[in-house]
């Protein structure tokens, strides 16, 4: 019992230091890049969020809510949020649809039209402040790294949904 009580102190007592791990360096870097990209967007009325939905409109052209969400890949209910504070902001609008009454086409505002082009340029600059420094290969590297990253997680993610519908 002494034992098991003293492997138990030495445990509880282990020193973890996040800083010495790589996700802790990700989840840092991640954090200050949607901040900055939050700072750069917000004067010209966009969010990241809007960004896919934006993009998919630019695109495609109107399109009713269920397809722009695949299109965004974001969920309906998370969708229907999302276009009513971009309506609020007076990115997007919706007319009826021609041949089906219960929906209407989302489109892009002129106001967003106008100004996704620099929202677009206030990414690349925040993108090249990040990654200042880096040489091509650096770079090309670090992003085969972290989609390294990516899919691991998403892979075990995948297995583990699937073992639970077993």
């Amino acid at each position: 019992m002494y034992i098991t009580l003293h492997a138990m102190k030495i445990k509880n007592h282990s020193h973890w230091a996040p800083e010495s791990t790589p996700t802790f360096w990700i989840n840092q870097a991640s954090r200050a890049i949607m901040r900055r990209f939050e700072q750069r967007l917000r004067p010209l009325d966009f969010g990241m969020a809007y960004l896919p939905v934006a993009i998919a409109l630019e695109e495609n052209g109107s399109m009713p809510q269920r397809q722009l969400a695949e299109h965004a890949r974001v969920e309906q209910p998370t969708m229907a949020t999302l276009l009513m504070r971009m309506e609020r902001d007076g990115l997007i609008s919706r007319q009826p649809h021609p041949s089906d009454r219960r929906s209407c086409l989302i489109s892009l505002t002129p106001k967003a039209w106008e100004n996704l082009p620099s929202a677009k340029e206030q990414l690349a600059e925040v993108v090249e402040q990040a990654t200042a420094g880096l040489s091509e290969d650096e770079r090309a590297t670090l992003i085969a790294l972290l989609r390294h990253v990516v899919n691991n997680l998403e892979s075990t993610a995948f297995k583990m949904e699937n073992s639970r519908r077993s």
